[in-house]
């Protein structure tokens, strides 16, 4: 199981390759939600990751444990991509307001016409 999770978890890594790898610390949770249930959600997994300062954390729960890893795995993957998109954003909003900071006057001659 241990292995699979490596697995699992070495794939996110495309998503993290400009982020120094010391600043990378996984810890990965997985086990049986009760002893006395023998169907139904049974296995849970939780997976939290902390990259240089943030904090990005996924649980899943389903009746097969491999399954339930799957599932947080993807759902973390979600989260980098949405906190990546978000950074991406700010920083071109950010870009375009200093754009028009520095923009021409009309009356400017060296403005194109």
């Amino acid at each position: 199981m241990e292995d699979y999770c490596q697995k699992k978890m070495a794939s996110l890594g495309k998503f993290l390759k400009r982020i120094n790898p010391a600043l990378i610390k996984a810890e990965i949770e997985i086990g049986r939600t009760t002893r006395h249930h023998k169907s139904g959600d049974v296995f849970r997994a939780e997976i939290n990751l902390s990259v240089g300062g943030n904090l990005f954390r996924a649980e899943a729960v389903n009746d097969d444990l491999y399954a339930a890893v799957d599932e947080v795995r993807d759902e973390l993957e979600q989260e980098i991509k949405k906190f990546k998109t978000r950074r991406e954003t700010v920083f071109i909003r950010g870009a375009r307001s200093i754009k028009k900071k520095f923009a021409l006057s009309p009356h400017s001659r060296f403005r194109e016409k």
